[in-house]
């Protein structure tokens, strides 16, 4: 998964990965997201990876408020430019943002319009919709964690 979404991002904008090669980390999370009317939740697993390549597996789960309706399956690509950033994420994995999108999208058909604001500083985070219809605006708590299963 990893990889086929890093080729599809760079395909959409080459500069990202030299971002991605100067940074001291990033991560790459699947997610499917539901909205119905007033609350939002999604859920997704991950992995997250240091310039020395050392991986570490994590799953996510968020919920928000706002209006919205629609479900979507989407991919999370992040960006770390500081070390202690990278380490705060996979020890804490606490984010809260808002969100505004409208997605139709099945395989290669479609489109979608994503905007997104993240409190984390020195991280860049960006969103490829693969299925979905969705129009939302929302205020996202999301946790992120070490997936016990996959890690020693």
């Amino acid at each position: 998964m990893r990889d086929e979404v890093l080729a599809e991002l760079y395909k959409q904008d080459a500069s990202i990965k030299q971002k991605i090669n100067k940074a001291d980390g990033y991560a790459v999370f699947s997610n499917v997201g539901v909205n119905l009317i007033f609350a939002s939740v999604a859920g997704g697993k991950g992995i997250v990876v240091d310039r020395k390549g050392k991986e570490v597996f994590m799953k996510m789960a968020s919920g928000g408020l706002g209006i919205g309706l629609g479900v979507k399956d989407f991919r999370a690509v992040f960006v770390f430019r500081k070390k202690k950033k990278l380490a705060q994420f996979i020890e804490q994995g606490w984010d809260f943002g808002a969100q505004a999108d409208a997605a139709a999208q099945s395989g290669d058909k479609g489109a979608a319009a994503a905007g997104a604001a993240t409190v984390l500083s020195d991280v860049e985070v960006y969103q490829i919709t693969k299925n979905g219809i969705a129009l939302q605006a929302t205020l996202q708590g999301t946790k992120y964690w070490r997936d016990a299963d996959l890690n020693n």
